[in-house]
């Protein structure tokens, strides 16, 4: 049995779960998430949990069994506390400015770099060289902090880029110059 799939996934307060045969449907406080359930996994609400089982022991459901199941409560916590990232500017004269709902950064190129936000993305800003992106969908945020981070990632020998707030970048020694 999955170690992650067998764990029942509770349902917080203010949140409710609609099931249908190939979807949930997880509504709370701060918006909507489907959840695709795939063939070979079935999900049942018992009072406030959902308990996610398989219909055998494939491989491809054993796989599916604790997707699901880390799917659904993704949604829940998304639905009730919402998810954060934070990207941090690192350089000389890299900056970001507010435009409309969107971001605008200066990163070193000829031209700003205008970011703007997807449906059910927050941007927001901490001085010139923070930005927070929320939401209540964990993969689409952490794809929008990765699409942003990939406009200039943070380089190997000065440090400079788009950084998670958390990451830590090892910088590798320049060239030295050989005494002969």
């Amino acid at each position: 049995m999955s170690r992650i799939g067998k764990l029942p996934v509770e349902l917080k307060q203010g949140v409710t779960a609609t099931i249908e045969k190939n979807k949930v449907t997880i509504k709370g406080p701060k918006g909507t998430l489907f959840v695709p359930v795939m063939d070979g996994v079935t999900v049942v609400q018992e009072e406030n949990t959902l308990v996610v089982t398989r219909a055998n022991d494939e491989k491809k459901n054993k796989a599916f069994h604790g997707l699901v199941r880390s799917l659904l409560d993704g949604a829940v916590t998304g639905v009730v506390d919402g998810y954060k990232k934070t990207l941090k500017l690192v350089g000389t004269g890299y900056r970001a400015t507010a435009k409309g709902a969107g971001v605008s950064i200066t990163v070193g190129f000829s031209h700003p770099v205008e970011i703007d936000p997807v449906e059910g993305i927050k941007l927001s800003l901490e001085g010139n060289d923070t930005i927070n992106i929320e939401g209540i969908d964990k993969q689409l945020v952490g794809q929008t902090a990765a699409n942003i981070r990939a406009i200039r990632p943070p380089e190997p020998y000065k440090g400079k880029g788009i950084r998670y707030e958390d990451e830590v970048v090892r910088t590798k020694p320049g060239k030295t110059a050989t005494a002969s």
